[in-house]
């Protein structure tokens, strides 16, 4: 799909849907600068993606942080390279009670989700805004930015404003050739959520396609979104949940 010579930036990769991102692309030939907040999940994930003689360098920090920011851009255009793919990947899931929540879990969620989202694409812009083939952002939302769920009211409204945020950019980026969308994954079957053993039976029985979508699922849709077949495609938020949106059963 056209990434010959590309270089991308993706957030949250150590494992789960991040490092199923990053592996994809590296199979198509592109450079990634991969980051986890966990050094040694950023290393380990960098060395098991080096299979193919395709760069992937570990930048570990935490993806909210103007620092870590500043790191990975540096990481990704150390000479004359160009940046041209970067997905925020990244994001934080603190859940609990409305009326018990608590100001320090609500600025946290804020500044992984929302400020470490915001600032990496204004970074990356900034460079791409310099390049002739500009190129693409792709910010993680979630079906919980379209479907209220208990327990997730401030998680839920920062995968809203993320979608709101790739619309709005549409206005500011699109004449220097770089798109911006979104995806939202549904239930996913990752490291994390496999943690509860009942995830996959709970989900299979209230998705609609008979399953939780793998991380392949999701990236998948993640490249081709990156893509050059992808170009014309910007401000757009995908769903990618097997139909649960669609139904919308609570698993409480």
């Amino acid at each position: 799909m056209s990434f010959k010579n590309k270089t991308a930036i993706v957030t949250g990769a150590g494992q789960g849907i991040g490092f199923e991102i990053c592996r994809q692309l590296q199979a198509e030939g592109v450079r990634v600068v991969l980051n986890d907040i966990d050094a040694s999940l950023a290393e380990k994930a960098a060395r098991q993606l080096t299979d193919n003689n395709v760069a992937c360098i570990p930048v570990a920090g935490d993806s909210g942080s103007m620092e870590c920011i500043g790191r990975m851009i540096d990481a990704a255009v150390p000479d004359a390279n160009t940046l041209d793919i970067v997905i925020a990947n990244a994001g934080i899931t603190l859940f609990g009670d409305f009326f018990d929540y608590t100001p320090e879990a609500f600025y946290k969620v804020m500044q992984v989700n929302l400020a470490g989202t915001f600032f990496l694409a204004q970074a990356a812009a900034r460079k791409m805004k310099q390049q002739a083939n500009g190129g693409a952002l792709l910010f993680m939302s979630s079906v919980t930015g379209h479907q209220a769920h208990k327990n997730l009211a401030a998680y839920g409204m920062t995968k809203a404003a993320l979608e709101m945020l790739a619309k709005n950019l549409v206005i500011e980026l699109s004449q220097y050739k770089i798109n911006v969308n979104a995806i939202a994954p549904g239930a996913t079957q990752t490291e994390r959520t496999l943690e509860d053993k009942d995830y996959v039976k709970i989900w299979s029985g209230l998705t609609p396609m008979g399953r939780p979508a793998t991380t392949e699922d999701i990236a998948a849709t993640a490249v081709f979104m990156v893509s050059d077949k992808a170009k014309h495609i910007t401000g757009q938020s995908i769903i990618v949940d097997g139909g649960w949106t669609c139904v919308s059963p609570s698993p409480f």
